[in-house]
């Protein structure tokens, strides 16, 4: 079986757009959530917070021709994996028409607006609203089959829409897809754009926060003052390569990956289950070949509703021990949803690379409920590890676990 690692990373966050702009906003403190007024006509809507990507537009030189399928949550992974491709020192390379290259990307759905339209015609019985392009923005694998259009992937095509695992799934598979011998190089990640629908999925299971007069004391993984998640926005994209291939034309490597494993809980649909959590990621170290004390660190879900935070955090603990080092990147950013496993995956890989790894905003005191971990807080901690681990978990039961080290 072959090596695969990643040789391109780029992204979009409610924190920055970049590795600079995240890492000075991880390092001082400053979260991506706001307070959502475009959110107040919707009067039994309980919370009123969300953290938005601000600065994203179309580049310039995307036709309107070109970008005519897509909605915003397409645009921006399409944006991110151009992006990502060119930090591979790929765009443009013959692999990416030869059949050998593919996509694996995932959303929770595809653009509200688009289902909206939709939802319009059921309701009004007129199909005036929607025209040929509605469908390709509404449609689930929206992301995917955009990106390999404007890129002109001729190889598989693996739409990962699984909530909050469709990020880190559009990476696990995109591994096993290169591993396997199927693919040489595979655009990999996840996306989401944001919308009140989202929130109010949550909301409907009192698992927001509403703190909606302190976006900044919120959320608040892992604290015993939680009071529920924030919904936020991006979009992440990994370009993953055989590693022969890469030594060859000599790439610049971020990380190779060793372990991935993906399993369900076969019990509920929203409820989380601590054993499954642990078997996946104990699958993933067993594949990885590494033992507990090799891991340096775990980017954890951590989305700060409290059957989520206890159930991961005991699972962590049973696998890595009491001392393992562990931070939530969702406290910066809010939960982006499908986007959220490449996010924190790319995040992990660039700490794990320059030695320093965030902590989680507004972790002030832990439950005593959840497990005991050495939960990173403040200004972050220097590090020096070579193995990290990011965890994710989603409704239906899903649960991911992506292990990672150093490039050698």
């Amino acid at each position: 079986m072959r090596r695969v690692v990643v040789t391109g990373m780029a992204g979009f966050s409610p924190i920055g757009n970049d590795w600079p702009s995240i890492s000075e906003n991880l390092r001082t403190g400053r979260t991506g959530i706001q307070y959502m007024t475009g959110w107040d006509r919707y009067v039994e809507l309980n919370t009123r917070l969300g953290a938005p990507v601000t600065d994203f537009k179309r580049p310039d030189h995307y036709t309107r021709k070109q970008v005519r399928s897509m909605g915003r949550i397409a645009l921006m992974a399409t944006v991110a994996s151009e992006r990502a491709l060119i930090d591979a020192g790929l765009l443009g390379d013959a692999v990416l028409t030869s059949g050998r290259a593919g996509v694996s990307y995932g959303s929770s759905t595809g653009s509200p607006d688009a289902i909206a339209d939709f939802g319009n015609m059921l309701l009004s019985h007129t199909s005036g609203g929607i025209n040929a392009n509605s469908y390709l923005k509404m449609m689930g694998h929206t992301a995917p089959v955009n990106i390999g259009v404007f890129l002109g992937l001729r190889g598989r095509v693996i739409p990962t829409s699984s909530a909050c695992t469709s990020g880190s799934q559009g990476i696990g598979y995109a591994y096993e897809a290169i591993k396997y011998g199927h693919q040489d190089v595979m655009v990999a990640g996840g996306g989401e754009e944001l919308c009140a629908t989202e929130a109010a999925v949550f909301d409907t299971l009192y698992a927001t926060s509403t703190r909606n007069d302190s976006p900044e004391l919120t959320p608040r993984p892992f604290d015993r003052d939680r009071d529920g998640l924030v919904i936020g926005e991006g979009a992440c994209t990994l370009i993953l390569e055989e590693r022969q291939r890469a030594l060859q034309r000599g790439a610049r490597i971020h990380a190779e990956i060793v372990g991935f494993a993906t399993n369900s809980d076969g019990s509920h649909v929203t409820q989380p289950e601590s054993d499954t959590m642990y078997q996946a990621m104990a699958q993933a170290l067993e594949q990885s070949g590494l033992q507990p004390g090799d891991i340096g660190y775990v980017s954890a879900h951590g989305t700060a509703t409290d059957r989520g935070d206890i159930a991961e955090s005991h699972a962590t603990n049973r696998l890595l021990g009491n001392r393992m080092a562990i931070s939530a990147f969702k406290s910066f950013t809010g939960h982006t949803l499908g986007a959220c496993g490449a996010l924190e995956a790319m995040v992990a890989i660039e700490m794990m690379n320059q030695g320093w790894f965030h902590g989680t905003a507004n972790l002030d005191n832990v439950d005593p409920e959840c497990a005991e971990l050495d939960y990173i807080t403040g200004t972050g901690r220097e590090i020096d590890t070579r193995c990290v681990m990011s965890n994710n978990f989603a409704f239906g039961g899903i649960n991911t676990s992506l292990i990672f080290v150093k490039a050698e």
